[in-house]
């Protein structure tokens, strides 16, 4: 690699990362590599990019301004790159964050395909229900459910989820069939990420719109625990198709309140470059929009 190109490529990882070691650690380098190539980036343009202590690095004014530019040149070098091989030759490693249920059942078993096309590129995949940091992780793109925090990053709409009231044929037994959603307020209702044990849940049946207080005494960070806690029967959950879908064909999961619907769940792709995705990317989304609506489980319950 140029040393002035391998000098960008290391700023920018560390920029992001706020770590020489993370840095080291993605770009195979060792620590004092990145450390000296940082240095004579630094001596060479004549101004400090970043500051040094014990605890974190941060970046300079200097610094920002040149991270911002930095990212842009190595963008544009990829997408001329991408352009002279064609769509059908990508290589390199794209970075997926996915959430753990959707992304084990809806997107994983799609990337063969994906991948099939395009034997050159490589695939990393963070699988979590964190919302993680997808400038300081590297991420390309992320696949988010529900609605979107507003940002700077660019997104594209996927696909949309159908959200169902669930629960194990167990609890129902001892508890009883909700007939109405205001009998919810005497169930065991269980919150999934971000719940706080007590929430406002909201149907909508024709043109009326009912809202009620549920709750419960499980609360979980994650969809794989709000799924396992359903199934274990130790409440009424809300759910995405995707989630659900299977469990619901299967009888392990019943749906309550059919009548009545639930806001749908939106799946946006999201990408930290902004509205221009790189050709890796829109090649990802592309392929993604297509597969995630041919034959799909969760989009066909």
């Amino acid at each position: 690699m140029n040393d002035r190109l391998q000098a960008l490529t290391v700023f920018v990882r560390v920029g992001e990362s706020g770590s020489f070691t993370r840095a080291a650690h993605d770009m195979n380098l060792s620590q004092p590599s990145v450390s000296r190539i940082i240095g004579e980036l630094e001596a060479r343009l004549g101004v400090k990019l970043l500051l040094r202590t014990t605890r974190r690095l941060t970046l300079t004014a200097a610094g920002e301004k040149f991270l911002e530019r930095a990212r842009d040149v190595l963008a544009d070098l990829d997408e001329a790159e991408d352009a002279a091989r064609g769509v059908d030759s990508l290589r390199g490693t794209l970075r997926v964050a996915l959430p753990v249920v959707f992304g084990m059942r809806e997107v994983i078993p799609r990337l063969p395909g994906f991948l099939a096309r395009h034997p050159l590129l490589r695939v990393e995949l963070r699988v979590s229900d964190a919302y993680q940091d997808l400038i300081a992780e590297g991420v390309d793109v992320a696949i988010r459910l529900g609605k979107l925090a507003d940002s700077t990053f660019g997104a594209r709409r996927l696909a949309t989820l159908p959200k169902f009231v669930v629960a194990a044929p167990a609890y129902l037994e001892t508890r009883g069939v909700p007939r109405s959603p205001a009998e919810l307020a005497k169930h065991d209702c269980i919150f999934g990420p971000n719940g706080l044990g007590r929430e406002s849940w909201t149907f909508k049946r024709r043109n009326t719109v009912i809202s009620v207080d549920v709750t419960g005494r499980i609360c979980t960070d994650s969809g794989p625990g709000l799924h396992a806690s359903t199934l274990a029967g130790l409440g009424i959950a809300r759910a995405s198709a995707a989630m659900c879908g299977t469990e619901l064909r299967s009888g392990a999961l019943v749906a309550l309140l059919t009548d009545y619907t639930l806001e749908p769940v939106d799946v946006h792709a999201v990408f930290p470059g902004g509205p221009h995705p790189s050709t890796k990317v829109r090649a990802f989304t592309d392929y993604m929009m297509t597969a995630l609506h041919t034959g799909s489980p969760a989009l066909a319950v």
